[in-house]
């Protein structure tokens, strides 16, 4: 039997070293004490050298202890990745065997074992005991400082060094005789007016050896204007031809004495510039590289986009804007609210809004000077014709008001019916205090002359010209319903700043006329009953809601029945909260009615209605807060956003969507509140830009900024198409991902523990699994023609 061990033994050598010929670690190629293998991540991880985690480029050493590396190779057989190395780790005389990481696979493989200790001691650098002579040598072999060779600066030093002098030393005497004589005063002196004669200073001049002075030149600046009156237009016409040389004349020239003598004195002269061109730009500006025409930064750069066209001031202080607008009708005038200024707020309701003043002020292009001011030092003085009683009011700042279009109308519940009337008669408005409110302008169909407002003791007495349109509302007019929306997760109600609702997203020509006619008696007109008008399916009753928490809410204005028959506000389609702070604009797209734009405090936001995933874009975070926002009229891609710092951005979706393509520092002092567009012609667009200031800027647009490019609406189309497709893809994606990592987590929880096997069972199931091993690689080695054939001499014998 012993023999047959000492042949197995043998074998076993020999199929190790056959089992290495095929794989690229037997290859030559590499040190001999060392051994190149690939570690999968599972081995990575059971031996704590993981890629970039436990090992790396520069800590790329890992002792692996032996007896570990055999227990693998039990455990795993030939799925170990050590089972090539088995018979070199057994002859391993250490315990502890190096592992390096090659990151740069210099030997072919991830890996390397290290075969030797001595080797292992080489690459670990471990120091050795240094002996008294290598000190010595180190101490001998010190670098040590040159000798100071003197260039003449110690003269410079010693003339520049302060030092101490000798004190003078003065000494004052006088004669003995001369003291307790009387004094003798005299005014026979030089007068002042005939003053000292000069004389020269017979002391040597000292010449300066080094003089530091400044020079700067400056570009003569000069501005001047030019203008001439064109009167008459008339058509005129010229004909000419050019006026050419025989050939014979040219040739006469050509010879002549003076030509000849002309290309010889200006030959030199030309090819030296020639020269001088190529070597340097003569035509360079050196003042422009210096800085020299840079502008003062309190101007603003308008140049490339925006020029500053007009600029409006009130005078007056204690006021503050709160909204501007162009009129639609008469070009160049704005109208602009005031409002009074406190310091303390009443807490009053009835005293804020109904004695506090109110101002429109009307600028015009015409005066520039003085705005048309609508209050008490002017003619006519105007008063709010109506306002609704306090009790059923808003019971915070109302933040933003739209009227519905003369189309349809609502009812109590929210349910759109159509508009006989074909008149404005509905209004929405928003406030703080978590409500949204709708106004209806005509009476109660059973109302009478009983609603309307008598004078009484509580009607303040006023000298006002108080126009009569909506008298009829004093003091009584109430909501017609209210609605105010839970937050997604129940936490609250929003508090509602702007909103923006779109009644015919896909059907502009739906949406009609605006206008009304003049001279309406609207305290003749009642609001019809529910039943007898006709509903309409065909209106949009959802809108777009910004909050003073920086949430945008997309909801159904249309009040709901539950089981139990009570009327509730809808729960919200979708809410996020996309920006940190007060939403302060939600306006939608001209070109595309279902494209909104919002604006919060640090960033902006682009959404498309019907699209649940979330917004199309969302802008950095920026340093400045984003107060104002709007579309431009007439490009699709084109739209500005304002600064707390009086900045402006103008940014085109088809030139970058990353990043601003024009930024205008400084175009108002202050915070930008508002920002409103209009046309007055093809060739004239204008911006109003407000300030809390009581400072309206007209800024006019550029060319490039109001006419639009070659196929700009299809292009930004597909590009919201595409960006439609990319948010649901990404929110599938995010779905998918979270249902993943659920399962995983269900998996790890439902998983059976291991049952826990005693030391005798453990080394039963690793004798098996060896054996299974032994099989296995016997079965392979046949396949492969290596396994050794049986030696029948050692019978025979």
């Amino acid at each position: 039997m012993s023999p047959k061990k000492g042949k197995r033994s043998g074998s076993s050598k020999m199929k190790s070293k056959k089992s290495q010929s095929p794989t690229p670690q037997g290859k030559t190629g590499h040190p001999e004490d060392i051994f190149p293998l690939t570690l999968t991540s599972a081995t990575q991880n059971l031996f704590g050298c993981q890629i970039d985690e436990d090992v790396t480029a520069q800590s790329p050493y890992k002792l692996l202890k032996k007896d570990d590396i055999m227990q693998d190779i039990k455990t795993r057989a030939a799925v170990s990745d050590f089972s090539p190395a088995k018979q070199i780790v057994l002859d391993y005389p250490e315990e502890e065997i190096l592992l390096v990481f090659d990151s740069e696979f210099t030997f072919g493989q991830s890996f390397y074992l290290v075969l030797s200790p001595e080797a292992k001691n080489r690459i670990l650098k471990l120091p050795e005991t240094e002996t008294p002579e290598v000190l010595e040598n180190e101490v001998d072999t010190a670098r040590k400082p040159k000798q100071w060779v003197s260039l003449g600066s110690e003269k410079e030093i010693e003339e520049e060094s302060v030092k101490e002098r000798e004190p003078l030393v003065f000494t004052f005497s006088r004669k003995r005789r001369f003291f307790g004589l009387p004094v003798s005063f005299s005014d026979n002196i030089t007068p002042i007016s005939q003053g000292f004669p000069s004389y020269e200073d017979n002391r040597r001049f000292i010449p300066a050896m080094l003089t530091d002075c400044g020079t700067q030149a400056v570009p003569k600046v000069q501005s001047s204007t030019a203008q001439t009156n064109w009167l008459g237009k008339r058509n005129n016409s010229t004909h000419y031809e050019p006026r050419d040389l025989s050939e014979e004349e040219k040739e006469v020239i050509l010879q002549s004495d003076s030509m000849k003598e002309f290309l010889r004195g200006v030959t030199p002269r030309m090819l030296h510039a020639l020269q001088q061109e190529e070597i340097f730009n003569l035509f360079t500006d050196d003042l422009k590289d210096l800085g020299a025409d840079v502008e003062d930064d309190n101007e603003p750069d308008l140049s490339k986009g925006l020029e500053l066209f007009k600029t409006f001031t009130d005078p007056s202080k204690g006021k503050k804007i709160s909204s501007v607008n162009w009129h639609p009708s008469i070009n160049g005038v704005i109208a602009v609210a005031l409002k009074m200024q406190r310091e303390e707020e009443s807490d009053s309701e009835e005293d804020l809004s109904l004695t506090d003043p109110k101002f429109i002020a009307f600028y015009s292009f015409a005066d520039l000077s003085k705005p048309q001011d609508l209050r008490k030092e002017q003619t006519p003085e105007v008063l709010y014709s109506a306002a609704s009683e306090i009790e059923s009011s808003h019971k915070a700042a109302v933040t933003d008001v739209q009227w519905l279009p003369p189309t349809f109308e609502v009812t109590r519940t929210g349910l759109p019916v159509e508009n006989t009337s074909k008149l404005c008669v509905q209004v929405i408005t928003c406030s703080p205090d978590c409500t949204i409110m709708f106004w209806d302008v005509r009476l109660p169909k059973q109302a009478g002359l009983s609603l309307f407002q008598r004078p009484d003791q509580n009607t303040p007495m006023t000298r006002y010209i108080v126009p009569k349109t909506f008298k009829h509302l004093d003091r009584t007019w109430k909501p017609l319903f209210k609605v105010s929306f839970q937050k997604m997760d129940g936490s609250g109600v929003y508090a509602p700043l702007k909103l923006s609702f779109e009644p015919y997203p896909g059907n502009a020509e739906a949406a009609g006329s605006w206008s009304a006619e003049d001279f309406l008696d609207y305290s003749q007109l009642r609001i019809p009953s529910a039943k007898e008008l006709k509903t309409l399916e065909d209106v949009n009753t959802k809108i777009f809601i910004g909050t003073e928490e920086g949430e945008v809410v997309y909801t159904d204005w249309k009040l709901e029945k539950d089981e139990f028959g009570l009327v509730h506000c809808p729960k919200p389609l979708f809410s996020f909260s996309t920006h940190d702070f007060m939403v302060y604009a939600v306006q939608r797209s001209p070109f595309f009615k279902d494209i909104v734009l919002t604006v919060g405090t640090w960033n902006f936001a682009i959404w498309k209605e019907g699209v649940m995933e979330g917004p199309l874009h969302v802008s950095k975070f920026s340093v400045e807060n984003c107060t104002a926002g709007c579309w431009s009229l007439t490009r699709p891609a084109v739209f500005f956003i304002g600064k707390d710092d009086g900045s402006m951005e103008v940014w085109d979706l088809l030139e970058n969507t990353n990043g601003p393509s024009q930024v205008h520092p400084g175009i108002i002092s202050g915070t930008i509140i508002c920002i409103k567009p209009w046309i007055v012609s093809s060739k004239q667009h204008f911006l109003a830009v407000t300030n809390d200031h009581r400072v309206v800027r007209i800024l006019e647009i550029s060319k490039s900024l109001r006419t639009p490019t070659s196929n700009e609406s299809s292009r930004m189309e597909e590009h919201f198409e595409w960006e439609t497709k990319y948010v649901k893809e990404f929110d599938r994606r995010k779905k998918v991902w979270a249902k993943e990592k659920e399962e995983q987590e269900l998996k790890k929880e439902t998983k059976p523990a291991k049952p826990v096997l005693t030391p005798a069972e453990q080394e039963e199931l690793d004798k098996k699994e060896y054996g299974e091993f032994l099989k296995l690689e016997e079965s392979i080695l046949k396949g492969l023609g290596l396994w050794p054939k049986p030696d029948h001499s050692d019978k025979k014998n």
